[in-house]
Formats: C-alpha cells, sequence, structure tokens
C-alpha cells in the first residue's frame, strides 16, 4: 500500500491534470462558437452561387456544358480528399474519419490516392502506406477561403488533367455539440442536385416556375468562372464543419476528463484519509502499548 507521502503527491498530479483539461475545456467552448459563426458566414454567398451553378446546369446538353459537370465512362482512378485535426485530445474525432475513409476505399478494386488536410491523418494514412498526393497541416485557427483554396484548385487539377476520374471529400458533419458525423460527399464530376434535395441542403424555398436569367458575360464564362470556385467553396465549407466538429469533440473529451479526474481525485482523497487514519491509529496503539510496558516494568 502506498504511503501518504505518494498519495498526496498523487493527488496533487490528478488536480493539475484536471486544471488543465478545464482550461482546454473552456478555450474549446469558445472556438466552437467563433467556427459556428464562420460557417453560418459563408452561407448566403454559398445559396446564391448554387443558385445560379443549378440553372445553368439544369441546360440541356448538361455533360458538354463543363468538364467539371462531365461523369467519366470508366473509373480508372479516384482522389479523396480526407480532413482530420492537426492536434488530439478530441477523443475519436481523427480516428473515425480514418476509420470511416478505410470502410469506404481500404478495399476499392481501382487505385486510390489522397490528399490529407490535417496532421494526424497524414500520419496515419502514412503508417498504414497509403498513396498521398498532397498535405496540408498547420491552417489557421480561423481560415479564410484564401488559405484553403490551394486544396480544391488541386483537387480540380487532378480531375481535370484525367489522373482521377472521381473525386470525393470526407469530412466531420457538425450537427451539434454532442454529435458530429463522419460525412462522404462527391467533389468532383460536380453533381447538381435538384427539387427536394436542393431545398433540404440551402434551405431554399421555391415560389412559382423558375425565373429566366440573363447571364453576363455569357453561359460558357461564368461557368469556367463558378465551377471551379464552388468546387473550392465545398473544401472551404467542409473544413469549416471539421473544425466546429473537432472543437465540440474536443470539449466533450475535455468535460469528460475533468468529471474524471475529479471522480478519482475524490476516491483518492478517501483512500488517503483512510490511510492516514491507520496510520495515526498504529501510532496511538504503539505510544499505549509503550506505556503499559513502562508502568508494568
Amino acid at each position: 500500500m502506498p504511503n501518504t507521502r505518494e498519495m498526496r503527491l498523487r493527488i496533487r498530479s490528478v488536480r493539475n491534470i484536471a486544471q488543465v483539461t478545464r482550461a482546454l475545456q473552456a478555450v474549446s467552448a469558445s472556438k466552437v462558437r467563433k467556427a459556428m459563426q464562420a460557417v453560418m458566414n459563408t452561407r448566403p454567398y454559398a445559396t446564391k452561387a448554387w443558385e445560379v451553378l443549378t440553372h445553368l446546369a439544369g441546360q440541356p446538353g448538361r455533360a458538354t456544358l463543363h468538364p467539371l459537370l462531365t461523369n467519366r465512362l470508366e473509373v480508372n482512378n479516384v482522389l479523396v480528399v480526407m480532413i482530420t485535426g492537426d492536434r488530439g485530445l478530441a477523443g475519436a474525432y481523427n480516428t473515425n474519419v480514418v476509420r470511416f475513409t478505410l470502410q469506404k476505399f481500404g478495399q476499392s478494386s481501382v487505385p486510390v490516392r489522397y490528399i490529407t488536410v490535417g496532421r494526424k491523418g497524414r500520419d496515419l494514412m502514412l503508417r498504414l502506406r497509403k498513396e498521398i498526393v498532397a498535405e496540408f497541416s498547420n491552417l489557421p485557427a480561423a481560415p479564410t477561403f484564401a488559405d484553403v483554396s490551394a486544396i480544391g484548385r488541386l483537387a480540380v487539377d487532378e480531375f481535370l488533367q484525367g489522373d482521377s476520374d472521381e473525386v470525393y471529400l470526407i469530412y466531420t458533419d457538425f450537427i451539434n455539440m454532442a454529435r458530429q458525423m463522419t460525412t462522404i460527399k462527391k467533389l468532383l464530376p460536380l453533381e447538381v442536385v435538384t427539387g427536394e434535395e436542393r431545398v433540404q441542403a440551402f434551405a431554399r424555398s421555391e415560389h412559382g416556375p423558375e425565373s429566366a436569367y440573363i447571364y453576363e458575360p455569357g453561359q460558357v464564362e461564368i461557368l469556367d468562372e463558378i465551377v471551379p470556385r464552388f468546387t473550392a467553396l465545398q473544401v472551404y465549407q467542409a473544413i469549416l464543419e471539421s473544425g466546429a466538429s473537432e472543437h465540440a469533440a474536443r470539449m466533450v473529451a475535455m468535460k469528460n476528463a475533468t468529471d474524471s479526474a475529479t471522480e478519482l481525485t475524490g476516491a483518492l482523497q478517501l483512500e488517503y484519509n483512510k490511510v492516514r487514519q491507520q496510520s495515526i491509529t498504529s501510532e496511538m496503539m504503539d505510544i499505549a502499548g509503550g506505556a503499559e510496558a513502562l508502568a508494568s516494568g
């Protein structure tokens, strides 16, 4: 059984850990709010870009409107953009993303290459000997579109050059503070949904028939600009969603760690009191025994 000094040191160590986890919990709670605000700020632009894109892509001859809208007859190569975090202490957040990715593409019949966003995902995929085309890590705490646009451009270039026939995006969708869901989205060729899916995805309410638009300078020029930009915008939104999910997962993990440390501190304090009481009782019995021996002698 450990002595009282060892138990005091352990109690102090657990209390120090609880202070650290409580601080990390508070920081993550603050960052979650900022990340969600950033997500909300991108929605008006994304909604309007999607409206223009769906109207153009709904015209006759969709397959010939733009290369990024054209489905390949045969899929020989797949590119996956996988978004994880740069740091740990977020529970199973990073592991869940990698596990989900391997479930989807681990047994693929065609070669799969990866663009990793986040140091944790990169390290795990390298350990598994997966082919990584590029890796992006140490992004700013509040990334702007310019900070991450290179990821979308790289995915577009890979598709246009024919190095990849399909591009998928895997990230963690933020639902609420207690729930985050790993999600897969087909990035390229760009799939333009219609009807209820479009309404649900972008909260667009339709009133009456579609309006007729006149585009300036022209349909082709607009598609050349908006399709690659919207692809990069989807990556940007996924990074924002993943950032909010990571902070929420870390906040929950640190709360659980704080609660466990507090509970452990209480158990150790109780055990320490028992050991200390036993030590005092033993010393009193020794004194009483010595006094009795002196009296009898």
